[in-house]
């Protein structure tokens, strides 16, 4: 055999275990029923080996997670969840929580669903200083700004997060995934500040480690826009600048992977922005990587234009396991999002589906029971 038809062979047998890496669990889930009708109204036919029945509504449930992101209006905070009239209005509607009650939240608000995945920003007992250390960022603007995370490896941090841990097991509700906006800079060409932002992940898998988290999001840093390719004396465009982050990105989501593999939590990568705006990135950085502790955690709707919509998300379901985000946001119109279920199924994609409800005719609370439904209809 040529090195040309080796190397091809190889591919073709990395991407067949992307593709079937999560097919056990997934088979015998689909009666013929379901899946005609699904057929019926969907591009996406049910592909499923060995379909039997339909999922019972035990089944569904267990593939769903709550979703603190949507709710984060009525959490008390630091200032640091958005607009301020929706807060007020948001609580005025539904009162005020914390995050110690959101597992109570999630059983009240999603029958049968005990699954959670929780934003980063609204970790720890706001009125205690300690738990949270001062960080300087770039904002949207592209000009720094003074913000605090939550440092899951503080005394108190600690304390907090066990306290958390009791909770969950009180009400039977656990942390299935950490959508972390805290560890930064994670491609960044200055070192000290790529060693900084691994430090910080690798606080965020201990302290996720705590709760009993699958997985966590890690977003790849660097600009919030990828470089562009440029025209050089070829006339055919290079961009040897995204190479220099992806370059950095890969070096530094394999040693996170390493150790959440230490800890029992896998790194995943979302289509979020900057270089993971790009589904080809995401995957290059996971093959590269070559780690089963880090992999994708697509988003349905966190998308640059209209035709990644559900085109990218086919390229990203055969990388994902364990998380994604069923999202809505008419971003680019209502989108359909029992199709992206489906997708995700037609991938053997076996993880969860977490109810995250950007924008659109309703408050977040009332996205995310829609989303609820959405996704209990199209499993």
């Amino acid at each position: 055999m040529s090195n040309t038809a080796s190397g091809l062979t190889k591919q073709y047998n990395r991407r067949s275990f992307l593709r079937g890496a999560g097919t056990g669990l997934a088979a015998g889930l689909l009666a013929p029923s379901a899946l005609e009708a699904q057929q019926a109204t969907a591009p996406e036919p049910i592909t499923h080996a060995g379909v039997k029945r339909d999922l019972t509504d035990k089944e569904k449930v267990a593939r769903i997670a709550s979703n603190s992101y949507p709710i984060r209006w009525i959490f008390k905070n630091r200032g640091n969840v958005g607009d301020k009239k929706t807060v007020a209005d948001m609580k005025k509607k539904y009162g005020e929580i914390t995050l110690l009650d959101f597992p109570a939240f999630t059983k009240a608000t999603f029958p049968g669903v005990t699954k959670m995945d929780i934003w980063s920003s609204l970790f720890g007992d706001v009125d205690d200083q300690s738990q949270y250390e001062p960080m300087t960022i770039t904002g949207y603007d592209g000009k720094p700004r003074q913000i605090t995370e939550f440092n899951p490896a503080s005394d108190n941090g600690k304390k907090w997060l066990e306290k958390m841990a009791a909770k969950q097991h009180a009400e039977g509700v656990a942390c299935h995934h950490i959508s972390n906006n805290a560890p930064r800079d994670i491609c960044d060409l200055d070192e000290a500040k790529r060693r900084a932002g691994i430090d910080v992940a690798k606080k965020w898998l201990d302290g996720a480690a705590i709760l009993g988290a699958k997985s966590m999001r890690v977003n790849s840093g660097g600009p919030r826009i990828a470089p562009s390719p440029q025209p050089n004396e070829t006339s055919y465009p290079k961009n040897p600048d995204l190479e220099k982050y992806m370059d950095k990105c890969i070096e530094s989501f394999k040693e996170m992977a390493e150790y959440g593999a230490q800890v029992g939590v896998k790194v995943t990568l979302e289509n979020h922005w900057g270089l993971t705006a790009n589904p080809i990135n995401i995957r290059t950085i996971i093959e590269e990587v070559n780690n089963t502790y880090c992999e994708a955690s697509p988003d349905f709707c966190n998308w640059e234009h209209k035709y990644l919509l559900y085109h990218a998300l086919e390229d990203l379901a055969p990388y994902a396991h364990t998380t994604c985000h069923a999202k809505f946001w008419d971003r680019w119109g209502q989108p359909d999002v029992q199709r992206n279920v489906r997708i995700m199924l037609n991938n053997n994609y076996i993880g969860v589906f977490a109810l995250e409800y950007e924008d659109g005719p309703w408050d977040g609370i009332e996205g995310a029971k829609y989303l609820y439904r959405e996704v209990m209809a199209a499993l």
